[in-house]
């Protein structure tokens, strides 16, 4: 099973377990997570859509076939039946990081409005249709236990430091909240995998149906064009067993860290600082930002301050930069500023706080990672694409104030530690008057 029936899950996780060597054994029912759109253009296919591979020169163009069933996340009574069948054995997920209803500590946020409605739904009937990832999976669970249908894996495939862990916790935390007796079968039942994800999926675009029209005569209602790059790193127990995805690239390994600190950093540290500050220079895509010497030298920058942080060798991570900047140079993929900047309150914390927490505690305060919160708080202002995140009611707003209280007051938004660091504070203020400034003349 999937939750999470978009694009970036056709060209990852669809693809992998299409491209498994025992995929003729596998098949996926995939759930969206609520608008029905992408699951009713499938399901008028019976799961199959072309997925368009991008090269920086020509197109490659195949069906992916793993697809068996596709649903609306708002068809609660398949839900409950696929994940208390038996022949379920693992279920991947692509609920983006504000899927995950965290905290600011980073654990469930049960203050959540959503999470507050799903835990008094399930109390009053463990099959009551929920709405947030978490009790989701816990309202499978419950379906699941009831039928004794045996050992399930669980993959988050977020970019979320330690996402099993995260999620391990949350459905610990909201199941021992409906049902006290829950967690102690989940410990015998069910595992929990952590997993590095990677590959470039932009929103497809009627250009690019058409496109799929034209070279197979097929009118795709659900075509997704990626990157030709993938990776996937797992780690984790699947005793329910798993398709064969190493025979597809994947690879096992026990600790993902080293791997997920690298991807998170360079690849969605590096977007995250594009999304922002591109926009002020007037780019509306990664493409276009990279082919800017001032962006390309930002890139450089982030990417130096990242190095001595990471625990792979330093030969590797030069080759992997520079296949980042291959892969974001490519211009025939659109990948757009204004989708990555989504969420930023989410993405923030995994992919620039860490890297700037181990300069400050070495006394060095790096101005890339200055201009990336800097950018950051000019977008909230009004600067670039329209602000869309989880938390946007509460961020607009102060954002909205004078900058010299705005900028504190954002920053404790992502860690409540950040308005003590006076000269992190003043850095931001003085870069985000400038990005601001900037943005309006582009």
């Amino acid at each position: 099973m999937h939750l999470g029936l978009g694009s970036f899950f056709r060209a990852h996780q669809a693809w992998y377990t299409d491209r498994a060597s025992d995929a003729d054994g596998w098949g996926i029912a995939a759930f969206t997570g609520r608008r029905p759109d992408v699951a009713d253009a499938l399901a008028a296919q019976d799961g199959l859509y072309t997925l368009v591979t991008r090269g920086a020169d020509t197109d490659d163009f195949a069906v992916v076939r793993s697809v068996s069933r596709a649903y609306p996340g708002t068809d609660h009574e398949a839900w409950l039946h696929h994940l208390g069948t038996p022949d379920v054995r693992v279920v991947t997920l692509t609920v983006t990081e504000a899927g995950y209803r965290r905290g600011v500590g980073g654990g469930l946020d049960t203050a959540d409005p959503r999470i507050v409605a799903d835990l008094a739904a399930l109390r009053a009937d463990p099959a009551a249709p929920v709405s947030s990832a978490p009790a989701r999976l816990v309202a499978g669970l419950l379906a699941r236990r009831y039928r004794d249908a045996g050992p399930l894996t669980l993959v988050p495939c977020d970019n979320l430091p330690g996402a099993g862990s995260v999620l391990a916790a949350a459905l610990r935390d909201l199941a021992a909240d409906v049902d006290s007796s829950l967690p102690v079968w989940i410990d015998g039942q069910i595992r929990v995998a952590t997993t590095v994800v990677d590959r470039i999926t932009p929103r497809p675009t009627d250009a690019d149906r058409r496109a799929v029209l034209s070279v197979t005569g097929v009118d795709d209602r659900g075509p997704v064009v990626t990157e030709p790059f993938s990776e996937w790193v797992l780690a984790g127990e699947f005793p329910g067993g798993r398709p064969a995805w190493e025979s597809a690239g994947a690879v096992f390994t026990d600790d993902v860290t080293p791997f997920e600190d690298r991807k998170l950093w360079l690849l969605n540290g590096a977007h995250s600082l594009l999304a922002y500050a591109g926009p002020a220079r007037g780019h509306a895509t990664v493409a276009e930002a990279v082919a800017d010497p001032v962006c390309r030298g930002w890139l450089g920058q982030w990417w130096d301050t990242c190095g001595p942080h990471l625990a792979l060798p330093a030969a590797d991570v030069a080759v992997y930069r520079e296949a980042l900047l291959a892969r974001f140079a490519n211009p025939r993929i659109r990948h757009e500023l204004a989708q990555i900047a989504a969420d930023g309150s989410q993405k923030l914390p995994a992919r620039i706080l860490p890297v700037l927490r181990r300069e400050r505690a070495h006394g060095r305060l790096p101005g890339v990672a200055v201009t990336a919160l800097a950018a950051w708080v000019a977008h909230l202002r009004g600067a670039g694409p329209p602000v869309t995140d989880v938390r946007a009611a509460q961020l607009v707003p102060l954002a909205a104030d004078v900058l010299t209280d705005a900028v504190p007051r954002l920053l404790a938004t992502l860690d409540p530690a950040l308005p003590d660091d006076a000269d992190l504070v003043g850095a931001v203020k003085v870069r985000a008057s400038s990005l601001a400034a900037r943005a309006g003349a582009a």
